[in-house]
């Protein structure tokens, strides 16, 4: 019964992001909310009422911060495109160090939504491979990135 309700609120937020109703997309968004709780296999828990607002903090400050980085990525994307600066792309390794298969979820999500960056594999060991467009110095400020996300997605999730 929880992954049906989980699976109808991905479905709705799907249908609200894509505003399409057409019985196609329909379809597609329950096989999408149907993969997506299949291959995550959220757990159930229950939330205690008194920590409900630390969540709600965290989670707020957690989607700025995720914001942020997108504009200032994005910023930093264009100025190479327009100034024609020169990259050293490459793949560098960042722990992600979360105690669930969501939170490291989500920080690959994270990183992959920032432009410029993407997860290209996350291995057994939760270590996400992300392709950088500069991996000059990018490791050291993306292990400096993550470990602020881990510290947000903790204090939703645990």
């Amino acid at each position: 019964m929880q992954n049906v309700r989980l699976i109808l609120a991905l479905t709705v937020i799907y249908l609200f992001l894509t505003a399409d109703l057409h019985l196609a997309n329909i379809i597609l968004a329950l096989l999408l909310a149907t993969s997506i709780t299949w291959f995550l296999k959220p757990q159930p828990r229950t939330v205690e009422l008194r920590r409900l607002p630390g969540m709600t903090w965290g989670l707020i400050v957690y989607l700025w911060v995720l914001l942020k980085d997108i504009a200032l990525n994005a910023i930093w994307v264009a100025e190479i495109v327009v100034l024609r600066r020169p990259i050293n792309p490459g793949i560098i390794a960042i722990p992600s160090k979360c105690q669930t298969s969501m939170g490291t979820a989500l920080s690959a999500h994270a990183i992959t939504a920032s432009p410029g960056e993407m997860v290209v594999e996350i291995g057994d060991d939760g270590l996400m491979y992300t392709h950088c467009l500069d991996a000059t110095d990018r490791e050291k400020l993306m292990e400096a990135a993550q470990k602020m996300r881990r510290e947000l997605l903790q204090n939703i999730f645990e």
